[in-house]
C-alpha cells in the first residue's frame, strides 16, 4: 500500500483559527515528523475518540476533522457516527470534500455488523469501496463469514473482526483465530489492544498470531485490565507491539483510540501520540 507521508509532511498549515476556539493545541509536528516518515505503517486515530466534539447536540464530522489536524493526525479509522454508511453520492462527495479540505484520508471503518443475508452487507462494502476505504472493523454473525469470503475478495476490502473485551463472542485471541480459520486471506483480526488487556489476553501476541491479517489496530491502553487511561500509563506494551508490527511488513493503520474525558480529550490524545512517536522513533 502506498501512503502520502511525503505529501503530509510538507504541509504545516491548521483549519483557521477554529482549533483556538475549540481549545486545541498544536502538537509539536517538527519533533514528530521524523518519526512520521520512519514509520512503517500509519498512525492515525479512531475518530470515535471525537465524538464529544458536536453541533446541535450531534457529534460533528467537521469539528472532529478539525481537531485531528489540529494534532498532526491525517489518517482515520471512522466511526458510522461521522460519516453514516450511505449509497448517497452526494453525501459521499461531501465527506470526501471535508477530508481533502482537512488534509486528511480515512482509511478504515467500523465497527460494523454484519448479518447473513442482510442487504445492508452489500451496501457497506459498495459505501467503502467510493470512499477509498481499505478495511472495515466488523463484528460478524458467525454465520455470514461466507458471505464475507465473497464480499471481501470481489471488493479487495479487508475486514477485521473488532474484539470488544470481557464476555464479548470475539473476546480471546484463539477464538478470533479459530472464526477466520478456513476463510478468505481478507478477514482476520482488528486488534483492539484495551479490550484485548481486559480480556486478561497480550496484544502483542495477537500481532503474532495473526500476522499478515491484521486488518487495523486500536492503540488503547488499560491498568489492571481495568481501568482506561492514556498510553504509557497502563500495561501495553505498545513498543513491543510496533516491533512485531514492522517485523510482518504491516501498512495499514495503527489508530490511537481514546475513549476518556469525552468533552474535549484532545490534550489527553495529545499525550497519546507524544508517546507512540517516542516508540517509532525507538524502531
Amino acid at each position: 500500500m502506498t501512503t502520502r507521508s511525503d505529501a503530509i509532511l510538507s504541509r504545516r498549515t491548521l483549519l483557521g483559527g477554529g482549533l483556538a476556539a475549540l481549545g486545541v493545541l498544536a502538537v509539536g509536528r517538527p519533533s514528530f515528523a521524523a518519526a512520521l516518515a520512519k514509520a512503517p505503517f500509519r498512525l492515525g486515530l479512531q475518530s470515535y475518540s471525537l465524538r464529544g466534539y458536536k453541533e446541535g447536540g450531534k457529534s460533528s464530522f467537521e469539528k472532529a476533522l478539525g481537531v485531528a489536524n489540529g494534532l498532526g493526525v491525517h489518517y482515520l479509522e471512522a466511526y458510522p457516527g461521522h460519516i453514516p454508511t450511505t449509497e448517497d453520492a452526494g453525501a459521499i462527495a461531501h465527506a470526501k470534500d471535508m477530508l481533502k479540505k482537512a488534509d486528511a484520508e480515512v482509511v478504515g471503518y467500523g465497527v460494523v455488523h454484519f448479518k447473513k443475508g442482510d442487504p445492508a452487507n452489500r451496501k457497506t462494502f459498495e459505501f467503502a469501496k467510493a470512499m477509498g476505504i481499505e478495511y472495515i472493523s466488523a463484528d460478524p454473525d458467525p454465520d455470514s463469514f461466507d458471505e464475507l469470503d465473497r464480499l471481501t475478495e470481489e471488493f479487495k476490502i479487508g475486514v477485521g473482526i473488532h474484539n470488544h473485551g470481557p464476555g464479548h463472542r470475539y473476546d480471546l485471541i484463539d477464538v478470533v483465530a479459530k472464526a477466520i480459520k478456513g476463510h478468505s486471506e481478507l478477514i482476520g483480526c482488528c486488534i483492539d489492544c484495551g479490550h484485548f488487556l481486559r480480556s486478561k489476553e497480550d496484544p502483542v501476541r495477537a500481532a503474532e498470531v495473526f500476522g499478515k491479517r491484521v486488518f487495523g489496530v486500536h492503540l488503547k491502553d488499560v491498568k489492571d485490565a481495568k481501568t482506561f487511561t492514556v498510553l504509557g500509563k497502563g500495561d501495553l506494551n505498545y513498543p513491543g507491539l510496533f516491533k512485531v508490527l514492522k517485523a510482518d511488513d504491516y501498512r495499514g493503520l495503527v489508530a490511537l483510540e481514546y475513549e476518556e474525558n469525552e468533552s474535549n480529550p484532545a490534550d489527553d490524545i495529545r499525550v497519546c501520540l507524544e508517546e507512540a512517536y517516542k516508540a517509532l522513533e525507538a524502531l
